[in-house]
């Protein structure tokens, strides 16, 4: 695991660490392909339909995803910064219009026992310390969908 992310001070985002039961690799396909993220983004109480992601996964790379929740719709995009296969990956998150970016970082460690560990990071300082807390529920069930997928 990589040390060169900072635990986020108050309102400047957050860090969390989940353990899945799938190897690393599996995990990556989960973040890098089309048809994996259009299931498990937004939970099981959104909709991202397959035809609305668009990944370009490298470097200066753009993405992009269409959620349908709560009877609205949310266009979200993004660049990745950073692309290492099949341990980190780095990339910008926004659902406004405009230049205003959250920073991403997933970083996969494998257990060697076939699970792997993911520590995810959200920094920007776009949102208040209550939004941040709301982001971080929300990634949590994104990745309650991405457990039930890798069980499958």
């Amino acid at each position: 695991m990589t040390d060169s992310v900072r635990e986020p001070a108050p309102g400047e985002g957050f860090t969390t660490v989940r353990i899945f039961d799938a190897p690393r690799n599996a995990l990556w396909r989960e973040w890098t392909t089309p048809e994996a993220f259009a299931d498990w983004y937004g939970g099981t109480a959104a909709e991202v339909p397959v035809e609305t992601v668009e990944m370009d996964v490298r470097p200066g790379g753009s993405w992009r995803a269409t959620m349908y929740a709560g009877g609205g719709t949310i266009e979200w995009r993004g660049e990745y910064l950073e692309v290492v296969e099949p341990e980190r990956l780095v990339f910008t998150v926004t659902d406004q219009p405009g230049d205003v970016f959250d920073q991403c970082v997933v970083e996969l460690s494998d257990l060697e026992d076939g699970r792997t560990e993911m520590r995810f990071t959200q920094t920007g300082g776009h949102m208040s310390p209550e939004g941040y807390q709301r982001a971080k529920e929300g990634w949590g069930g994104f990745w309650d969908r991405m457990v039930e997928r890798l069980a499958a």
